[in-house]
């Protein structure tokens, strides 16, 4: 669903939009926004997933991780398979 929105361009932006639309075959000027706005969307997402990943990355070396596996580092796995009916 489109939410109908006003947005404030400048004229050259605005007569060069025009220009666009009407050389490149969009449906409309609202299309070409719309288009734009949705790249812009994507540049702008993957800058956030980049920042959000760098500060992981940065914490993982500041805190000392927990062995999750510690309760059960050294058994034998391969002699549980007795367990199951397997030999």
């Amino acid at each position: 669903m489109l939410i109908p929105t006003k947005i404030q361009l400048d004229k050259a932006h605005y007569d060069f939009i025009k220009l666009a639309c009407r050389d490149l075959h969009y449906k409309s000027l609202s299309d070409y926004v719309r288009q734009a706005v949705e790249n812009k969307m994507k540049e702008d997402r993957s800058r956030l997933r980049a920042k959000k990943r760098q500060a992981a990355m940065e914490l993982i070396g500041t805190k000392p991780h927990v062995n999750v596996f510690e309760s059960i580092e050294g058994d034998d796995f391969e002699s549980r398979g007795h367990l199951l009916g397997q030999s």
